[in-house]
C-alpha cells in the first residue's frame, strides 16, 4: 500500500513539473457582486424571490399603476469594497424563447427557477441607458409601469406579452476596478449563483 501511495505521489509531482503552459483563467480573483431583493408583494402576478423578476398584467385595467420595486445592494466576495454601482435601464421586446409562466422551480431545494428569467450574458449595450450612479446602500427603487414606460420613451399601449423592462448593474470598486460584464457562468438565478446581475419586470396577460 505504501509503495502504491509513493508511486502515485511521484506521478503527481511529475505531472506538475511537466506543466509548461500558464492559462489566464488560473489568475482569477474574487470580486464583489450586486444583489437584488425584489418586493414580491408588489408584483401584479405571483413570482419568486429567487427568480428576480416581477410581472405586470396587461389585462389589469389599472396596469399603469402596477408597481415594480427592488432593493439594490452588494455582497463582498472579493477583497475590495464597492464605491458605486451604475444602474442601467432598458425596454426590450420578447425574446424568441421565453421562460414558462407560472415560473417553473427546480432543484436544489425546490428554490430556483429552471432557467434564467432574462437573457444572459448580462452585458450593458447600446439599448441600456444609464439611470443613475448609486453610492449609498442599500438603495430602494419603486416604479409604476407608466413611469418605466416614460423612462424608456414608450407607450404602454404598444407593449406586448413577454416584453420587459430590465435593470443591469456595473460595479466600481474601491481599488479602482470596474466590473462591467457578468457572463452566464456567474450570477445566474437558475443555478443559485451568488449575486444578481440584473432584474426586471415582464408583461403577461393573465
Amino acid at each position: 500500500m505504501k509503495t502504491l501511495l509513493l508511486a502515485m505521489s511521484l506521478i503527481l509531482v511529475g505531472l506538475v513539473a511537466c506543466k509548461k503552459v500558464h492559462y489566464e483563467w488560473e489568475d482569477y480573483t474574487y470580486t464583489p457582486v450586486p444583489t437584488v431583493t425584489i418586493d414580491t408583494a408588489k408584483s401584479a402576478l405571483p413570482t419568486r424571490q429567487a427568480a428576480k423578476v416581477v410581472f405586470f398584467n396587461l389585462k389589469d385595467p389599472n396596469l399603469a399603476a402596477e408597481q415594480f420595486s427592488y432593493v439594490l445592494n452588494w455582497q463582498a466576495l472579493g477583497t475590495s469594497g464597492v464605491k458605486s454601482i451604475e444602474v442601467y435601464n432598458s425596454f426590450n421586446r420578447a425574446e424568441p424563447s421565453v421562460p414558462a409562466y407560472p415560473i417553473v422551480i427546480s432543484s436544489p431545494g425546490n428554490q430556483y427557477p429552471n432557467i434564467a428569467q432574462f437573457p444572459l450574458p448580462s452585458i450593458v449595450g447600446a439599448n441600456d441607458k444609464l439611470y443613475e450612479t448609486v453610492t449609498e446602500f442599500p438603495k430602494t427603487y419603486t416604479f409604476t409601469a407608466v413611469q418605466l414606460a416614460a423612462l424608456n420613451g414608450i407607450s404602454l399601449s404598444d407593449v406586448k406579452v413577454n416584453d420587459y423592462f430590465l435593470f443591469k448593474f456595473i460595479l466600481n470598486l474601491n481599488d479602482g476596478s470596474r466590473i462591467v460584464t457578468f457572463f452566464n457562468n456567474i450570477v445566474d438565478e437558475a443555478r443559485g449563483e451568488p449575486g444578481d446581475c440584473r432584474t426586471g419586470a415582464r408583461f403577461k396577460s393573465q
